[in-house]
């Protein structure tokens, strides 16, 4: 069974792997504790960005940073570990830009490797 910390390692290897740096990392355990006193499992959402993809985007559309970064999660639940994003294109499928949706289709694909690899 893979940890907690090691498949977090895997998914920043694998998007590294694919050309998306993890920009920032936001611990949800540690916030939900400070914050209300709660205790959840381990929870992490990593900020992830393909500048390539990024640029090519934001050439066509300035204010797309309203859609990026890409998230990736990382979780624990009941003693297992897993790994999800959501769908660039689920968020753009209603731009008029077709370079919009190509960009997100293609980020589609890299983020489906890395969640498909871990």
């Amino acid at each position: 069974m893979t940890s907690f910390e090691e498949a977090l390692d895997d998914v920043t290897i694998a998007l590294w792997q694919e050309w998306f740096g993890v920009m920032t990392k936001i611990n949800m355990k540690e916030k939900m504790k400070e914050k209300l006193g709660k205790y959840i499992e381990e929870y992490m959402i990593l900020w992830a960005c393909n500048p390539f993809l990024a640029n090519k985007a934001l050439e066509v559309e300035y204010e797309i940073w309203l859609l990026l970064p890409c998230n990736v999660i990382v979780y624990k639940k009941d003693w297992r570990v897993f790994a999800s994003t959501i769908l660039a294109s689920s968020l753009v499928n209603n731009s008029e830009s077709e370079i919009i949706r190509e960009v997100a289709e293609e980020a589609d694909k890299k983020l489906k490797k890395v969640i498909d690899n871990i």
